[in-house]
């Protein structure tokens, strides 16, 4: 059987180790500490990379402009 891949996630995803099943973040957030090299900057990326979704956080939603009173009145 043939398993079908998941069209949930972009198969165009640039390999970071900000988002790699193997890292995990530092203790000051602006490196990770990799399982298979070590201690390396969020932008780096081996042939190891392996894509965790987990890992991942989202962007920031628009901010939604004040409105007034007058943009509602005719």
């Amino acid at each position: 059987m043939c398993k079908k891949k998941s069209k949930l996630f972009s198969s165009n995803i640039t390999p970071a180790c900000e988002y790699c099943e193997y890292g995990k973040d530092a203790a000051d957030h602006e490196m990770v500490l990799c399982s298979r090299i070590g201690v390396v900057s969020p932008y780096f990326r081996c042939k190891k990379f392996k894509y965790s979704p987990v890992r991942r956080t989202p962007k920031e939603p628009p901010k939604i402009p004040e409105m007034d009173p007058v943009d509602f009145s005719l």
